[in-house]
């Protein structure tokens, strides 16, 4: 009788990992990360959407991210905050579940060089900046393209190409 417990427990382990994966997978990384660069907000709401659909760290990261990028487009200032906040909450607990993950940190990264200086939202510009630098050659093609792309107007990672 336990083996087959053992063997369900297994099979469920498998199974689940297996749609945790294919959920995160349905991310798209490159429309987010334009999206952000564009503060197009219909866009934004589009990926929103689509990230409703998944789960895990990077959907949190990404969402995140996305929901501080709006917040700059909000005429309200009370409503700025919040969204900025809860955006905030979201990518603050994808870093902290995978304090090494490069792509969280380069989300941060590019949220904090654009974030109003008295959100005090700047504190790890450096260090993101560093952990990016040190593994961008083991990156995604497609994430050091975006990355490289994204350097051409940043002060952080201004040298990320030589």
């Amino acid at each position: 009788m336990k083996k087959k417990a053992v063997r369900y427990f297994l099979v469920f382990g498998f199974l689940f990992s297996f749609f945790m994966a294919t959920g995160q997978s349905q991310i798209d990384k490159n429309a987010c990360i334009k999206a952000m660069a564009s503060g197009n907000v219909s866009q934004i709401d589009v990926l929103q959407k689509q990230l409703q659909k998944t789960s895990g760290a990077e959907k949190e990261a990404y969402e995140g991210a996305l929901l501080m990028r709006k917040a700059e487009t909000l005429a309200v200032p009370a409503k700025k905050l919040a969204l900025f906040k809860k955006g905030h909450k979201k990518l603050e607990a994808a870093i902290l579940y995978a304090p090494s993950n490069t792509e969280f940190r380069f989300l941060r990264l590019m949220v904090q060089e654009h974030a109003p200086k008295n959100l005090g939202y700047n504190k790890n510009i450096m260090q993101d900046a560093e952990l990016i630098k040190t593994n961008y050659k083991s990156l995604s093609a497609a994430m050091q393209t975006q990355i490289s792309d994204y350097s051409k107007s940043s002060k952080a990672l201004k040298d990320i190409n030589n």
